[in-house]
């Protein structure tokens, strides 16, 4: 579900909590209407507002609008199309089969960590 597909000329997303509406659109090359807009059809991309309805994007927000994108723009899927990829049975399985693979990256990450501190 996460996959980047042909985001590599996308920047790196840096490591930060939250991100406003303009720093999203330049990590993911999409202008901010255009996130409005997604935000009303993809109900899964659901950013924290505050004050004055200020958005504040998380990291798995922009990874999903990442996804959107490459559905939308590099798989030529339409919006209707790109929403039931995303919320579809495989969909689910592929976040199951991420989800597991980074738990066993980290499991080997912690793994290489304790024989370095050896």
């Amino acid at each position: 579900m996460l996959d980047q597909g042909n985001n590599t000329e996308l920047p790196a997303i840096p490591a930060k909590r939250y991100f406003t509406i303009g720093e999203v659109g330049e990590l993911c090359g999409v202008k901010p209407h255009v996130l409005r807009y997604w935000e009303q059809e993809f109900p899964a991309l659901n950013p924290v507002k505050r004050r004055g309805n200020r958005r504040y994007y998380q990291r798995h927000d922009v990874l999903m609008i990442r996804q959107i994108r490459s559905l939308l723009y590099d798989e030529g899927f339409t919006i209707t199309g790109a929403r039931a990829r995303l919320e579809g049975p495989q969909a689910r399985m592929e976040a199951s089969i991420s989800h597991q693979i980074v738990r066993q990256v980290r499991l080997e990450l912690e793994e290489v960590l304790t024989l370095l501190r050896r």
